[in-house]
């Protein structure tokens, strides 16, 4: 790794590089809080946006585990009268998949950072999130295609924490972050971060605390540290959060081209044979691409809305080249 460096013109963050118990590389740029000029460090915590998906398609995944869910099982039935415009075909997995067809709260194919319809603050818990899911008709069939749907995975949250009995981000942490040991993971409140967490920032210099949910749900909102990213694909493939076959199902190519040459599964999108998760926001950005021969893992995380993913792409790249040897 000592001819490896990242790109980090512009970068306000951390890019971790990671293999096994070594730590290859760690870099870390710019503030985390500017008010108190604290700045970012490994040990930071930032937002993940999309990144959370991950986490809710394992925890659903679990649930199918214990036997409580079924992937062919339909919304429907586990929705009674809420949210009526999702149709009858709509699935489990195809919401985990991102074929639903369902109507989009936040739909990117439109304009991915477009305004909440909802007062930020009032969204503090996953069922807070049910009226801004109402009232978007279905775009498609489920099955018939990809179309990557922010509310799908709310949906699934709402799911999950019906048929478990408890809070959604309780529901991630005792079935993934605590299984995982990501101790320094999970879903604070946008409006009381704790020490050690990065606030994010917009192009113009404010925070994005007016633009997303106080408390994040199933498509969004956790936060983590790229140590802690690394001990999640760590456990994930050690069999240490979920019995194998359950790991098969997040990391299988469920799709082949979801778009710009990526694969992507349930919660993981798939590069050739890296693993990928993948999130950005306002004021956050979230890649972290675990390579699972060589245990090898590179993360970048930023409080502020910068290309991250090519860089993080590269950066793997350089490390494979290095010499990286298979993990054993």
């Amino acid at each position: 790794m000592s001819d490896v460096v990242p790109d980090l013109e512009g970068f306000c963050g951390v890019v971790s590089a990671r293999r096994g118990d070594q730590v290859l590389g760690e870099w870390s740029v710019g503030l985390a809080d500017r008010t108190a000029g604290a700045p970012n460090t490994p040990e930071t915590r930032f937002g993940l946006a999309s990144g959370t998906k991950t986490f809710t398609a394992l925890t659903t995944l679990s649930l199918i585990g214990d036997g409580v869910l079924r992937l062919d099982i339909r919304a429907r039935e586990l929705l009674e009268n809420d949210l009526p415009l999702i149709a009858d075909d709509v699935t489990i997995d195809h919401l985990l998949s991102h074929t639903s067809g369902i109507g989009d709260y936040l739909d990117e194919e439109i304009d991915a950072l477009a305004p909440l319809s909802v007062p930020v603050q009032q969204l503090d818990s996953t069922p807070a999130y049910l009226p801004m899911l109402e009232g978007f008709p279905t775009k498609f069939p489920a099955g018939e295609r990809f179309s990557y749907c922010n509310g799908g995975y709310v949906v699934l949250a709402i799911i999950a924490e019906r048929v478990a009995g408890i809070p959604f981000a309780d529901l991630v942490r005792k079935r993934v972050f605590e299984p995982a040991g990501m101790g320094a993971s999970g879903f604070p409140r946008s409006d009381r971060l704790p020490p050690g967490t990065a606030t994010g920032y917009k192009e113009d210099g404010r925070t994005n605390v007016f633009e997303l949910p106080v408390v994040g749900s199933g498509d969004g909102g956790a936060h983590s540290t790229a140590g802690d990213l690394h001990r999640f694909w760590r456990a994930l493939l050690a069999g240490r959060i979920v019995d194998p076959s359950l790991v098969a199902l997040l990391t299988e190519r469920v799709i082949d081209d979801a778009g710009d040459g990526l694969g992507y599964s349930r919660g993981v999108w798939l590069d050739d044979d890296d693993l990928i998760i993948v999130g950005g926001d306002h004021g956050v950005v979230a890649v972290s691409r675990h390579h699972p021969s060589t245990a090898t893992t590179v993360t970048g995380l930023a409080n502020v809305e910068v290309p991250t993913f090519a860089r993080i792409r590269e950066l793997m790249r350089a490390v494979k080249s290095d010499g990286v040897v298979p993990a054993e």
